[in-house]
């Protein structure tokens, strides 16, 4: 990977990070204000691969790089999990699939919330499936060790009240993990992950 690359990538990056920062900020009345550090990290990884990807360039890394950097994606992940505005507290349960999703796309929440709600349930939970794909698990682990860890994070966002326990956050999350396996083969034509096995 060239330089030119990285550099290309941080400009794009920022530039639609200043431009949506307006709508950004509003996500921190009812999140952690680390959510804007996510995003930009977020936008920034796309960003780059997008510019790898039309510049037929590819980028060499360690695994334990990328379990790292997974590792700190995941702390703040749990951070906006568990660690919301101190006025807000959840008790609501649904179990009806895709009854939020319906509420959502109804317009009767802020599109920005509703749209934030939507994308990044799936969005947030695109790498973990990439990761999985890295280890070349079983097919059933690469279906109940999502299932599994997602389920634990929505009974204890209920039980301490940082979050409802809603069917349709797992369907979302789970069709991101799934949209990494998707995405598995054309990341690793851009991203070359060396010694997976440690």
């Amino acid at each position: 990977m060239k330089p030119k690359s990285i550099i290309i990538s941080i400009i794009l990056s920022v530039t639609f990070f200043l431009i949506f920062s307006p709508f950004l900020i509003k996500l921190t009345a009812y999140l952690h204000p680390i959510v804007l550090a996510v995003v930009f990290l977020c936008l920034f990884i796309v960003t780059l691969f997008i510019v790898l990807y039309i510049r037929k360039e590819s980028i060499s890394i360690s695994f334990k790089v990328l379990r790292t950097g997974l590792i700190i994606y995941s702390i703040a992940l749990i951070i906006l999990l568990f660690f919301r505005p101190n006025d807000q507290t959840y008790n609501s349960i649904n179990l009806i699939p895709f009854a939020t999703v319906s509420f959502y796309l109804a317009g009767k929440v802020n599109f920005l919330v509703a749209f934030y709600n939507l994308t990044a349930n799936i969005g947030l939970f695109i790498p973990y499936g990439i990761y999985f794909m890295l280890k070349k698990r079983r097919y059933e682990i690469l279906i109940l060790l999502p299932l599994l860890s997602i389920v634990s994070i929505e009974l204890l966002q209920f039980v301490t009240n940082r979050g409802s326990l809603d069917i349709d956050d797992l369907i979302l999350n789970m069709i991101g993990v799934f949209t990494g396996y998707l995405c598995f083969p054309l990341f690793k034509k851009i991203i070359i992950v060396n010694n997976v096995s440690g």
